[in-house]
């Protein structure tokens, strides 16, 4: 019976998350598992992961054989580095202090680029929002010059039809000499 670390779907349609469960390989996708690690929402950005580090490890080095996204998103959190460095302190590489020193450099490390990528991810929206902005702005300008412009072409016509009529007067007619009497 080999034990799988899998997802279990969950959530609306077109809006999944997910949970990370330890079950037996031959139960179905979202059916029975052994023990609930955590949560994962791909639908944030960056995805939001949360889940018991204890026990995915201590699940790992029983021999549970992680999906291939479950095997990124334990990478992605350290348990795989975690693991690597017990095993290695086990075999006598270095010491168990020198194995969790290592990794809470690495950790350091791996949450200031988590940290960076959050931060770039807010100033891109900034920046588009502000984009944005500045074109509905040159939008509502060129609507509002539109708008003056017909306003005045209104106003003169308004005045020429408000003008009183001018009369026009009658050419003068050249006085022709009228005919002789006789």
């Amino acid at each position: 019976m080999p034990v799988k670390i899998r997802l279990s779907r969950h959530g609306k349609k077109g809006y999944p998350f997910y949970h990370i469960v330890v079950a037996d390989g031959r139960a179905p996708r979202d059916g029975r598992y052994i023990e609930r690690l955590g949560v994962y929402n791909p639908n944030t950005n960056p995805a939001t992961i949360e889940f018991d580090f204890d026990r995915a490890l201590d699940w790992l080095q029983n021999g549970a054989l992680p999906s291939d996204t479950c095997r990124t998103i334990l990478a992605k959190k350290g348990v795989f580095m975690k693991k690597h460095l017990l095993e290695g302190a086990k075999k006598g590489a270095f010491s168990a202090e020198v194995a969790e020193q290592r990794f809470q450099d690495w950790m350091s490390q791996k949450d200031t680029k988590i940290l960076a990528e959050k931060e770039n991810v807010v100033k891109t929206k900034e920046e588009d929002k502000k984009q944005r902005f500045e074109a509905e702005a040159k939008v509502k300008e060129a609507k509002s010059q539109a708008i003056a412009k017909k306003l005045q072409a209104d106003r003169k016509a308004a005045e020429i039809a408000a003008a009183p009529p001018v009369e026009a007067s009658p050419e003068p007619v050249a006085e022709t000499p009228a005919p002789a009497a006789e």
